[in-house]
């Protein structure tokens, strides 16, 4: 099994609970898989979309790593081009000034999910395409090598140990070996792309300043319950928020799985909440070693990032232990940096 996982929390909205209170329940979540022995825990950054409360990461992180005590906290991930590189690394210098040792920054290339939030945020489809120029001028601030803007610098960032890593979809993952960075990809369902991404990462791969070997994390669902029943259960929420999306344009908040599995459907609702429950890393222990044995030996990942959600907490809860049981993570998690931890000069390497 891979050694090292973590968990990307999206502070879901659900149906009968605030948006403010999707953001208390990831800080509760971070705390409980700090108790777990999760390695890091990540947040996420959507804009204008109902079912997901978590639209300023750097925010969300500096709270999930104010209320832990040595769990590495991060982004999974700032979405590079809806952000000027300067102001992406000053906010991560604070949180590395604040949280020394501790701090993880996730890059993603996406940009706003429709037209209109695109225009609000002032970009198009367009800067996507200028991610790995962007990526290019944000390292710089950090370690204090951009030259575009003399005389200006990136403060606290420049000299501090933040780690960097790339979002890989389609072409980011060319873009994080170019740079030499670790990369996070997914999701597992579709388990042969994965592999062919890592393989041409690795083989692409350029020893940098920031990474003299390849990173691999992969990420996707994983459901651990008592039963197989049990197990999909947790996915039925994710799933008709999916096949709604799909249906009708907006991501909703998550439902209870008694109601929407005594929902009519459409044929096509149907078919594409069927669809999405596929594929996933759910069941029995015994079936989720198994299969998280097959996505070790098919990627040689390094980490696996978990990005369960569903509406019932207790479930997830129950859900995310039953996995720390299986990976033995309490028993092999490292004692945590914390705020006293050392400095060291950038760049920053893999944790």
């Amino acid at each position: 099994m891979i050694r090292k996982i973590s968990i990307l929390d999206r502070s879901r909205t659900r149906e009968g609970h605030s948006a403010p209170q999707a953001l208390r329940d990831t800080v509760e979540l971070a705390r409980a898989a700090e108790e777990l022995g999760y390695h890091r825990f990540w947040v996420s950054e959507h804009h204008s979309v109902p079912g997901v409360a978590g639209s300023a990461p750097t925010v969300l992180a500096a709270a999930v790593a104010a209320s832990t005590r040595g769990i590495r906290v991060g982004t999974g991930g700032v979405m590079l081009p809806n952000h000027q590189p300067l102001v992406v690394a000053e906010q991560f210098g604070v949180l590395e000034s604040l949280f020394p040792g501790r701090i993880d920054m996730g890059l993603g290339r996406s940009v706003g999910f429709t037209d209109g939030i695109r225009r609000a945020l002032g970009r198009d489809t367009r800067d996507a395409d200028l991610f790995e120029e962007q990526l290019t001028e944000l390292l710089g601030w950090l370690d204090g090598t951009q030259h575009a803007h003399p005389q200006v610098h990136a403060r606290p960032a420049e000299g501090l140990p933040i780690a960097p890593y790339v979002l890989a979809t389609g072409e980011g993952a060319g873009i994080a070996a170019r740079a030499g960075l670790p990369m996070v990809v997914g999701d597992l369902r579709g388990r042969a792309k994965v592999a062919e991404v890592v393989e041409r990462y690795r083989e692409e791969f350029r020893a940098s300043p920031w990474g003299e070997e390849p990173y691999v994390m992969v990420s996707g669902t994983v459901a651990v319950a008592g039963t197989e029943e049990a197990a999909r259960r947790i996915l039925v929420p994710e799933a008709w928020s999916l096949a709604y999306s799909r249906t009708r344009g907006s991501f909703p908040p998550l439902r209870p799985a008694e109601e929407i599995e005594a929902m009519e459907m459409t044929p096509k609702e149907r078919e594409l909440y069927e669809g999405a429950l596929v594929g996933h890393i759910h069941g029995t222990p015994e079936r989720v070693v198994a299969e998280l044995a097959e996505v070790a030996r098919a990627t040689e990942a390094d980490e696996l990032l978990v990005t369960t959600s569903t509406y019932d907490r207790a479930a997830l809860l129950d859900s995310f232990t039953g996995l720390a049981k299986l990976a033995g993570l309490r028993a092999d998690a490292a004692p945590g940096v914390g705020r006293g931890g050392r400095e060291r000069a950038v760049p920053a390497r893999p944790h």
